[in-house]
């Protein structure tokens, strides 16, 4: 009799611990109260510098939640930092052509250098629609821009497509893009 309560009690224990892990990844959309608007001048400031004062500087901000959660101290066990999550060789090289990024670890340069980084890869599709471009430039941040380049070959298309391309792609990367797009409210 004893095993039976033990065995319900750690039950319960555990789906209100999966429960607690499942409310902690809600994604509430990048407008929301949930996020602070503490860097919004940055993403606003370099969005309007590399893709030009139409686009919606919030897809950076969502890139950014789904890269670190706005943890300016963030450190992936791969080595990348900061809000953005940059790994330290690919600063070196953004600041090569941008002297003026002095500090990976900071807020302000962290959020530069990753939207610099994201107009890099966004010029580098062609021949596809300006959203499947967008899409295709996380998973590029997410993945590299090569392996978004040998799925593009593997779907067979010749205009390349987000919906076609994915399929390719791991999972994680899907589920990156996948957040972001979710974080701005275009998916549920």
């Amino acid at each position: 009799m004893k095993i039976k309560h033990f065995v319900v009690a750690a039950t319960s224990f555990l789906l209100l611990s999966i429960q607690n892990v499942f409310a902690t990844y809600v994604d509430h959309p990048v407008h929301s109260e949930q996020w602070t608007d503490k860097y919004d001048r940055h993403f606003k400031k370099y969005s309007k510098r590399y893709f030009g004062p139409l686009f919606d500087w919030r897809w950076f901000k969502a890139q950014a939640i789904a890269e670190s959660g706005l943890d300016d101290d963030a450190e992936s066990n791969a080595g990348a930092v900061g809000l953005m999550q940059i790994m330290p060789d690919t600063f070196t090289e953004i600041s090569k052509k941008n002297p003026h990024l002095i500090k990976v670890e900071s807020p302000h340069w962290n959020i530069a250098a990753g939207i610099y980084y994201d107009r890099t890869l966004y010029r580098k599709f062609k021949n596809t629609a300006e959203q499947d471009k967008l899409y295709m430039t996380f998973a590029s941040y997410n993945a590299g821009y090569g392996r978004i380049l040998n799925a593009s070959k593997r779907s067979g298309s010749k205009e390349k497509n987000w919906d076609e391309i994915k399929k390719y792609l791991p999972k994680e990367t899907r589920g990156y893009v996948r957040r972001i797009r979710k974080l701005m409210g275009e998916i549920d």
